[in-house]
């Protein structure tokens, strides 16, 4: 039940701040729902595709998608994190040494994962995306595009859509106001997600299909609220919060797997 509703507050995350949300995907299905972390980066991969899906078709409807930017991104982005769901991860062995200790595959991506937790929660409280939206103006498509494969292989091996990422190279590299960075941060996440899923089924994962539905439920519940708490909330109000939060599980995590 605990997992269900963490479902919902993802999908609230996600929709209210374009990114985020996905990072706790992995985590909830890890701790809550009791399952291994490169499964879970799978599933993760599956579920918040969809739930992105969701929320960019919403932006798609208010004409806020810049699709010229989203493609630039998206491009380098699919094809990194399909190689690297189809090729690089099931070459990792489960257990990658023995001495002086023991680190598996598994403990690997998840000690991998909060370290990514503690990057995306200095950004989401040290950066004012607004006020850099309104310092640089100008469009950098080659930086852009590095940086869509860089994140890219890191949604390829954790599983997480890599919003808080995306988002402030829209904002800085682009010079996209941030209403407009969260759509395209949405369909970018849409897009490699699920192109990167297909390289998991390639490589033989099974999906339990009941679970993602209810899964799926539950996030698109959140994106509705989202919707609602977008409007009457402070954008950076809620991304502080949102760092905070993350920084809190970030710690959870290191303290569970080192300890």
């Amino acid at each position: 039940m605990f997992g269900y509703i963490a479902a919902v507050l993802m999908g609230v995350v996600l929709g209210a701040i374009g990114g985020g949300g996905s990072i706790l995907t992995v985590p909830i299905l890890v701790y809550l729902f009791g399952q291994e972390a490169t499964e879970a980066t799978a599933y993760s991969l599956l579920i918040v595709g969809l739930t992105a899906t969701y929320g960019a078709y919403s932006y798609f409807r208010k004409g806020l998608i810049d699709f010229k930017a989203a493609i630039i991104f998206a491009i380098p982005s699919i094809i990194a994190v399909y190689l690297t769901r189809a090729y690089l991860m099931p070459a990792i062995p489960e257990v990658l040494f023995t001495t002086p200790f023991e680190l598996t595959r598994n403990a690997l991506i998840m000690v991998s994962f909060s370290m990514l937790m503690l990057l995306s929660a200095f950004m989401m409280l040290t950066r004012d995306n607004n006020k850099m939206s309104h310092a640089n103006k100008g469009q950098r498509p080659l930086l852009i595009m590095l940086e869509g494969a860089v994140v890219g292989v890191a949604t390829g091996v954790l599983g997480a859509g890599g919003g808080f990422l995306i988002i402030p190279a829209l904002v800085i590299f682009m010079g996209m106001e941030m209403k407009k960075a969260v759509a395209a941060s949405l369909l970018i996440i849409s897009l490699k997600s699920l192109i990167g899923f297909t390289g998991d089924l390639q490589a033989g994962f099974q999906v339990d299909w009941l679970f993602v539905l209810k899964l799926i439920v539950c996030t698109t519940l959140g994106m509705t609220i989202a919707a609602k708490i977008a409007s009457n909330v402070d954008g950076t109000k809620l991304q502080k919060g949102f760092g905070v939060f993350t920084l809190i599980i970030a710690a959870f995590i290191l303290i569970k797997e080192l300890i």
